[in-house]
């Protein structure tokens, strides 16, 4: 089961419960996240021109800020629009763990999965 974010009529990205829960534990093993919300974000980088990234922030102007389950989350205008319709699910397995994005938006990915084209 997937949680959608709660206030949206159109879905922006999905964050898996698994994300939700990792995000929060992750928040709360450090004081300074105290506050801040889950930023997601696409950057120039990468073999194939663009990266994701994760961090906690407080919100900006223009910022979409986006709730599931008690978890805010903020997004640029412009990662926004190369996230839309993503599935952002966190991961552990023998390969290791970390945050997996099914993003229909991408045209091509690198071999190693970090960056992507948009």
């Amino acid at each position: 089961m997937n949680l959608q974010q709660e206030d949206q009529k159109e879905t922006i990205i999905t964050l898996t419960p698994n994300t939700v829960s990792k995000v929060k534990e992750i928040a709360s093993q450090d004081p300074q996240n105290e506050g801040k919300s889950f930023r997601i974000f696409l950057e120039a980088g990468g073999c194939s021109g663009y990266q994701y990234g994760f961090t906690f922030d407080t919100k900006k102007e223009g910022d979409q800020e986006l709730s599931f389950e008690g978890l805010n989350v903020l997004l640029d205008p412009q990662s926004a629009l190369a996230l839309k319709g993503s599935v952002i699910d966190y991961k552990e397995d023998f390969g290791g763990e970390g945050f997996s994005i099914q993003n229909p938006n991408v045209k091509k990915s690198c071999g190693c999965g970090h960056s992507v084209e948009i």
